[in-house]
């Protein structure tokens, strides 16, 4: 049985958990659950959903126990892509689609004004205004709505090396354009 508070070395922990070990499924859950809801959290955006995505990563993990390699990383890096890829599938779900879909008509209204008055107070909307128009854009889909540079490439046909070029040199005219 393994003490939740104390400390087992990372070969240890991983050669407990794929002999299928409660006991390190719990310490893995006890030592590094906050740490991953706090990723998830941030990708997922609510508490009810972010609890739901970190007990399937916790399923997914004792499932797939026996496919961790530490030769690929850690356990904890190898547990936060899972988490990871498990927040990013929940937003990608039909159900969240359509549930974000409802949301943004019900409170379409109420968004803009707050989004304006947020962006306003600190002068980002002129500034962002003041940016080419393709920058304008890459800046709205990749960091307002969302998107990956991949996705903004496959979504408007434009070669992946080119939205990460764009991307960057948006964030360099913003941030002198911040400056001044």
């Amino acid at each position: 049985m393994i003490n939740t508070q104390s400390k087992i070395s990372e070969q240890e922990l991983a050669a407990l958990l794929q002999t299928g070990s409660e006991s390190a499924f719990s310490y893995l859950y006890d030592n590094y659950s906050g740490a991953l809801y706090g990723v998830i959290f941030r990708i997922v955006n609510d508490a009810d959903r972010s609890n739901d995505v970190l007990q399937d990563t916790f399923v997914k993990i004792w499932k797939n126990r026996e496919s961790y390699e530490s030769s690929k990383g850690t356990v904890f890096t190898w547990m936060l892509n899972i988490a990871r890829n498990s927040a990013i599938d929940s937003n990608r779900s039909k159900h969240v689609k359509y549930k974000i879909q409802i949301d943004e008509r019900v409170v379409d209204n109420v968004s803009k004004v707050d989004e304006e008055a947020k962006t306003d107070s600190i002068g980002l909307k002129e500034t962002v205004a003041k940016l080419k128009p393709e920058y304008r854009h890459v800046l709205e889909y990749i960091y307002i709505q969302g998107y990956t540079q991949q996705e903004f490439s496959d979504e408007f046909s434009i070669p992946l090396g080119t939205v990460k070029t764009r991307t960057r040199s948006a964030l360099q005219e913003l941030r002198n354009l911040l400056r001044n």
